[in-house]
C-alpha cells in the first residue's frame, strides 16, 4: 500500500506548490536589498553633467528612485502616472536614466524624451554603462524603489507603477516614512 502512496503524496505536494506558484504576483519579485542601505553610487546628472548626484544628497528626505529610459516602451505608459504622483503627493523622485547613450551626444535621447512627455524628476542620475541599476538589483526597466530619511531602501516595485500601486502601496508607505523621525 506504501508503494501507491507515496506517489500520490508527491502529486499532491506538487500541486501545492503550483497552486502557490500560481497566486503570486510576478510584480513583487522580492529584493535583497529592501531593509538594507541604498547602495551608493556618484553619477553625473542629465542637465549637468559636470555636477554629481548621489543617495547621500537625498537623506534626510523621503525619496523615490525611478529607473528609466527612453527606449522602454512601459516607460511611457508609466511617465504620466509618475507625473501626477509628483504633482500630487509631493514626493522627490529621482531619475536613473538606464542604458540610454549609443553614439548620440551625452544625453541627446533622454532629454528628447523628457521634452517630449514632461520632467516629474527632482534630478536625473546618468547610468551610461548600467552598474547602478546593477548594483541596485534592477531586472529591467521601469523599477521603482522608496528610500527612507536614513538611506533606507523600503520597498522596490519592478514594471510600470500605475494609479493602483501608487495610491494603494506607494503613498500609505511613503507618508507612514515622512511621520516616523528621521
Amino acid at each position: 500500500m506504501s508503494r501507491y502512496l507515496i506517489p500520490l503524496v508527491v502529486f499532491l505536494a506538487l500541486v501545492v506548490l503550483l497552486w502557490k506558484g500560481l497566486s503570486l504576483n510576478p510584480r513583487e519579485i522580492p529584493s535583497p536589498l529592501v531593509g538594507k542601505p541604498a547602495p551608493a553610487f556618484s553619477l553625473p546628472q542629465l542637465y549637468k553633467e559636470d555636477e554629481k548626484i548621489s543617495p547621500e544628497d537625498m537623506k534626510g528626505k523621503v525619496w523615490v528612485l525611478n529607473v528609466w529610459a527612453s527606449w522602454c516602451v512601459s516607460c511611457r505608459a508609466e511617465h504620466k502616472v509618475v507625473t501626477n504622483f509628483v504633482k500630487k503627493d509631493g514626493v522627490d523622485v529621482l531619475g536613473l536614466n538606464y542604458k540610454d547613450y549609443g553614439t548620440e551626444e551625452y544625453g541627446d535621447a533622454a532629454k528628447r524624451w523628457l521634452v517630449q512627455f514632461g520632467n516629474p524628476y527632482s534630478k536625473i542620475a546618468v547610468d551610461a554603462d548600467g552598474r547602478t541599476g546593477i548594483n541596485w538589483g534592477v531586472y529591467g526597466v521601469p523599477e521603482s524603489f522608496v528610500v527612507d530619511k536614513k538611506g533606507i531602501i523600503r520597498y522596490k516595485f519592478t514594471g510600470p507603477l500605475n494609479q493602483k500601486n501608487i495610491d494603494e502601496k506607494l503613498v500609505p508607505l511613503i507618508t507612514q516614512l515622512r511621520a516616523e523621525e528621521g
